[in-house]
């Protein structure tokens, strides 16, 4: 059974960091693409941050500069480094797996999902 476990999430002060994590089993991991999404309340689901499954990175607009993601495939896990967080980073976030052989960040083309993690931001 494929199974993506995310963990890190919790409450931060604005300005402050978090690392996100998400455990794949199940399922391959090396040859996939790894995405990080989020959804705040009464929003939808939106892109974070992506990993190709050769290193490449690509951010929303949003965190870019902010966020770093990146994986370890040895571990089977990828990451989400969270700096200089704000309260409009408040949201649930999860991690998806995509074995597509191009990296997309539209939520429709990634195959399994965590369980989600929540970040709230608030001082």
């Amino acid at each position: 059974q494929v199974q993506l476990v995310e963990s890190g999430g919790g409450l931060v002060q604005p300005g402050g960091s978090l690392r996100l994590s998400c455990a794949v089993s199940g399922r391959t991991f090396s040859t996939c693409h790894m995405g990080w999404f989020r959804q705040a309340a009464g929003k939808e689901r939106e892109f974070v941050a992506a990993i190709h499954r050769n290193g490449n990175t690509y951010y929303s607009d949003s965190v870019k500069g902010r966020f770093a993601i990146s994986r370890d495939n040895a571990k089977r896990t990828v990451y989400l480094q969270m700096n200089s967080l704000k309260p409009e980073d408040t949201a649930i976030y999860y991690c998806a797996a995509d074995g597509s052989f191009i990296l997309s960040v539209t939520p429709r083309n990634y195959d399994d999902w965590g369980q989600g993690t929540q970040v709230t931001v608030s001082s």
